[in-house]
C-alpha cells in the first residue's frame, strides 16, 4: 500500500475568514483525509476562536467530494456514546460514506474540567475508554442498543438507518499503552500515535524513532494475542509531537526522510498540521502545498 498523506486542520477560524477554504483546499491537494480535533478549547488556543468538531466536519462535508473527513481525536472526556453515534451516523450519511473516527481516552486539558467535574486519573480515563469504545461499536452497528455499564447506559437506542459505510464506519484508535492497544486491535480499523510524549522536549528524533518501533512491536504482539490480522489495521502517525516537531515541513526533502523512516516501520499513513502562523504548526504555505503534492509520489 501507498503511504498516504492526510492533514488536520484546526477549527479555530469562523467559516466564512478562511475556514471554509482550508477544507477545499485540502481536498484539491489530493489528501487522503482531512480530520480535525474534537475539543472543547485546545491550549494556546483557549483564549481564542475555536469551534465545535461535528459541526465543522458537517459543513466541510458539505464543500467537498471525494476527502475523506474524521476527528483525531474524540475522547470521553465530554462525549457520551449514544449521543455521539447519533451525531456520526448523521455525519456520515451526509458526507456520503467519508467520515473516520479517530477516538481515545482523552487527557486532563481543559475538556477533562470543562463540565464541572474533578479531572479523571489516567486509569480512570483507561476504564471509561474500554467501556466507550465497544458500546459505541454496537451503537453504530445495530438498530437497537440496551446497555448498563459502570459508566455509560443505553436504553433502547435506536439508530436506524445506520452508517453509510457498513457494518459501521471506521475506528482509528489512538493509544500507547496495552489497554488502549487492545481495543484497537479489537475494534480499530486504525491505530494511532504521536510517538512518546517524554521524548518531545530533550529527546532526539533517532530515540523517537526507536520508540515508536517498540510501540509498533508491542502493537504486533497485541494483535497476535486477540487473533487479529495484522494487516488490516492501518497505522497511523499523528506528527508535531516528536522531537522533530514542525522540521518536517521545512522542505520536502526532509518531509520525504521523515515519511519514508516511517513508512519502514509499518506506517500507512501520515498526518501534518494544516500552517497556522504564530503557532507551533507554522510553516510556509507554499512547501507545504508542495509536499502534499509531490511527496507521495516519491513515498510509493
Amino acid at each position: 500500500m501507498s503511504l498516504r498523506l492526510s492533514t488536520v486542520i484546526l477549527p479555530y477560524r469562523r467559516w466564512h475568514e478562511g475556514g471554509r477554504a482550508a477544507w477545499t483546499r485540502a481536498e484539491q491537494l489530493g489528501f487522503h483525509t482531512a480530520y480535525t480535533y474534537d475539543h472543547l478549547s485546545w491550549r494556546t488556543f483557549r483564549d481564542g476562536p475555536w469551534f465545535g468538531a461535528v459541526p465543522t466536519l458537517t459543513a466541510a462535508a458539505g464543500v467537498t467530494d471525494r476527502l475523506r473527513l474524521g476527528t483525531l481525536v474524540t475522547s470521553p472526556n465530554f462525549r457520551h456514546p449514544v449521543t455521539l453515534a447519533k451525531e456520526l451516523i448523521s455525519l456520515d450519511d451526509i458526507s456520503g460514506g467519508r467520515v473516520t473516527l479517530g477516538i481515545g481516552a482523552g487527557g486532563s486539558g481543559f475538556d477533562a474540567t470543562a463540565l464541572g467535574q474533578e479531572p479523571w486519573t489516567p486509569r480512570e480515563r483507561a476504564d471509561r475508554f474500554a467501556e466507550f469504545v465497544p458500546l459505541l461499536d454496537r451503537l453504530l452497528s445495530e438498530d437497537a442498543v440496551s446497555y448498563e455499564g459502570d459508566f455509560y447506559s443505553s436504553h433502547e437506542a435506536r439508530n436506524i438507518p445506520g452508517c453509510v459505510q457498513r457494518p459501521r464506519l471506521p475506528f482509528a484508535v489512538a493509544a500507547t499503552g496495552p489497554r488502549g492497544m487492545r481495543l484497537a486491535a479489537r475494534f480499530g480499523q486504525a491505530w494511532v500515535t504521536t510517538g512518546d510524549p517524554k521524548l518531545f522536549e530533550n529527546g532526539t528524533p533517532e530515540q523517537s524513532i526507536q520508540a515508536i518501533r517498540g510501540q509498533a512491536e508491542r502493537l504486533d504482539d497485541i494483535c497476535a494475542e486477540v487473533g487479529r490480522d495484522m494487516t488490516g489495521l492501518n497505522r497511523v502517525l499523528l506528527t508535531g509531537f516528536t522531537p522533530d516537531r514542525n522540521g518536517p515541513l521545512q522542505s520536502l526533502d526532509a518531509f520525504v526522510d521523515f515519511a519514508g523512516r516511517h513508512a519502514e516501520l509499518g506506517f500507512t499513513e501520515i498526518v501534518t498540521h494544516w500552517p497556522i502562523p504564530d503557532s507551533p504548526f507554522a510553516a510556509e504555505e507554499k512547501v507545504f502545498e508542495q509536499i502534499a503534492m509531490e511527496a507521495p509520489a516519491q513515498l510509493r
